[in-house]
C-alpha cells in the first residue's frame, strides 16, 4: 500500500483560524488575517476543536493518494460520503492476467493456504484474459475479477470529515485494510497540520470505547500508542495486529 498527500490548502490551520475568529469579530476579512499569528491559531483551533464547534475545520481540504489497495477496500473507503473520490475504472483500464491483488495477512501466514490463494487469483487472470481475447468489453470481463484486485483512488476530505474518518477507521475493530490506510492518512495529516490533527485516532484516544461488547479490550494500549505516536512515524506502534506494519 502507497498513501501519499497529493494537495491541501495552503497553511490550513490559519485558514481554520480565521473563519472561526470570523464568527466572533466585528473585524473585516482582510484584518482578520493580517492580525491572526501562529500562536494565537494554535490556541483558537485547541479552543473551538475543545468546544465541538467543528463546521469552521471544513475550511481546510486534503487530497489523498491510495495505491496497492484491494477493490474490498476502497469499497469501505467510499461509504464516507462527505468526500470526493476519483477511482482507477475497470471499464477503461484494462487489467493483465496477472493482475496485482492484495493478499491478507491471515491467509499469507499459512503458506497452503497462501498456495491456493495464489491459484485462485491466477485461474480469474486467465479466465479474464480469454474474455477479453474472445471480444468480451473489459466492463464484462472485471466480472470475474475479485476483492482482492487492487486499485488507485484518490480521496479528497476536508478536515471535519477527515476527523471522522479517523475516529472511525483507525480502531482496532476497523477492516486492517482500511485501518493501514487510515493510519497513514493521518500519519501525513499530522505532519502536515498537526494542530488540527493532533487529538485523533480511534474514538477511544479521547474518550471511551464506543463498541460496548465488542470493545478490543486495549484500551490502554491504544490510547498510549496514540499519544506517544513519534511525530516521524507513518503509523502508531501498535504490537501484534493483523496488518501490522
Amino acid at each position: 500500500m502507497k498513501v501519499s498527500l497529493l494537495r491541501r490548502t495552503a497553511d490550513p490551520e490559519t485558514a481554520v483560524a480565521i473563519a472561526a475568529r470570523l464568527c466572533y469579530s466585528p473585524d473585516g476579512i482582510g484584518d482578520l488575517e493580517r492580525n491572526v499569528d501562529a500562536a494565537q491559531a494554535v490556541a483558537l483551533i485547541r479552543r473551538i476543536v475543545g468546544l465541538g464547534h467543528l463546521s469552521v475545520l471544513e475550511h481546510a481540504v486534503f487530497s489523498f493518494g491510495v495505491e496497492g489497495v484491494s477493490r474490498a477496500a476502497s469499497h469501505q473507503l467510499v461509504r464516507h460520503r462527505i468526500a470526493s473520490y476519483s477511482q482507477q475504472s475497470q471499464r477503461y483500464v484494462a487489467a493483465g492476467e496477472d493482475f496485482e491483488h492484495v493478499l491478507p495477512p491471515s491467509i499469507a501466514a499459512e503458506p497452503q493456504l497462501a498456495r491456493a490463494f495464489g491459484r485462485a487469483m491466477r485461474s480469474a487472470g486467465r479466465l479474464y484474459g480469454e474474455l477479453l481475447a474472445a471480444g468480451v468489453p473489459a466492463e464484462d470481463a472485471r466480472f470475474v475479477l475479485p476483492n482482492a484486485a487492487a486499485t488507485r483512488i484518490i480521496v479528497t476530505m476536508n478536515a471535519r470529515a477527515l476527523r471522522n474518518f479517523f475516529r472511525l477507521r483507525c480502531c482496532l475493530r476497523a477492516q486492517w485494510e482500511i485501518r493501514e490506510m487510515a493510519e497513514r492518512m493521518l500519519g501525513l495529516a499530522r505532519a502536515a497540520a498537526p494542530v488540527l490533527f493532533e487529538d485523533c485516532g480511534p474514538a477511544c484516544v479521547g474518550g471511551g470505547c464506543p463498541e460496548g461488547k465488542l470493545t478490543c479490550g486495549r484500551l490502554r494500549e491504544v490510547r498510549s500508542a496514540y499519544r506517544g505516536w513519534p511525530a516521524d512515524a507513518p503509523r502508531p506502534r501498535l504490537a501484534g495486529r493483523n496488518g501490522a506494519a
